[in-house]
Formats: structure tokens, C-alpha cells, sequence
């Protein structure tokens, strides 16, 4: 198992030949207006349109924690909405974040991932608005990509 490739950069623009799918942590209350998706919709309507559609129709179909969606967005590129993080705001209950989706929804990730041929790209996930440690998000990804295979690059964007 190789280790997670860490660079500075965007995450939009992944690094690499071949197919990518950049990753990133939605709530779960439909909401897409600040942090990474905002870097998402500058490039892409899709995936927001997509996340959106998916909220809405959630009486009848899989949207929920540890829930993910594929938005082809180029030819070779590809956006998982990966819903791991319950609300918005810290509350009595701690941050959003919920590890035990995120590392659902990277499990699904990783099959995508391996059915396409495609490595893996994203910021770190879970530890912007929804507040998680990356001391708990790292081990998941390891155990749920590295371990299948499955090339990860996570961006560390520049001010």
C-alpha cells in the first residue's frame, strides 16, 4: 500500500493522467453554499444541480448520511457528493462530521473508483465546516482506499 500523496494546489484541477474523481463531504440538510462546493460550482454547475436534485427527491431514493452520488463532469472526471456530516452548525452533539459516514461513503468510493479505473482526489475531507480531525479522517481513508489500491491525492489549498 503506497501512502497518500499530499499537495499544494486545487482540488478541481487534480493532478495526473487518467480518470479522476475529485471527493468531497456534503450535509445532509441539502444545503451547498460555503467552503469547497463553492470552489465546485465555480468550475462545474453539475454537481451542485445533481446534489440538489438528489435532496429534494430523498423520499425516494438513497440520499442520507454515508450516501454518495457520481456527477460525470468531464470526460475523464468525475465529483462524488459523499454526504458524511449531519447539519451544519456544532452543537450540543459536537461538530457535523460523521465519521461513520464518511468511511460508508468512501467505501463506496473506493468501488466506484476501482470499477472506473480512476484514482482519487479531494481536500481534506470533513475538516472544513464540518469540523472533523483529519487524525480521524486519514485512518479512513487508508483503510477504505490506500488498502484497495485506489491512488489518493488530497489537496491542501493555497491562500
Amino acid at each position: 500500500m503506497t501512502a497518500i500523496t499530499y499537495v499544494r494546489g486545487d482540488a478541481t484541477v487534480p493532478h495526473g493522467r487518467g480518470v479522476k474523481v475529485i471527493a468531497h463531504v456534503c450535509n445532509d440538510l441539502g444545503g451547498w453554499g460555503k467552503g469547497f462546493v463553492l470552489a465546485l460550482s465555480r468550475r462545474w454547475p453539475e454537481p451542485e444541480a445533481a446534489y440538489r436534485r438528489w435532496h429534494r427527491g430523498r423520499a425516494g431514493n438513497d440520499f442520507g448520511l454515508g450516501a454518495v452520488q457520481f456527477v460525470q463532469v468531464g470526460t475523464y472526471t468525475w465529483v462524488a457528493n459523499m454526504v458524511g456530516q449531519r447539519g451544519i452548525r456544532t452543537g450540543s452533539k459536537g461538530p457535523p462530521v460523521r465519521y461513520e459516514a464518511i468511511g460508508t461513503a468512501l467505501g463506496t468510493l473506493a468501488d466506484e473508483a476501482a470499477r472506473l479505473g480512476a484514482s482519487a482526489h479531494m481536500p481534506r475531507i470533513g475538516c472544513g465546516l464540518a469540523g472533523g480531525s483529519w487524525a480521524r479522517v486519514e485512518p479512513l481513508i487508508e483503510q477504505r482506499l490506500m488498502a484497495r489500491g485506489i491512488a489518493v491525492t488530497v489537496y491542501d489549498h493555497e491562500p
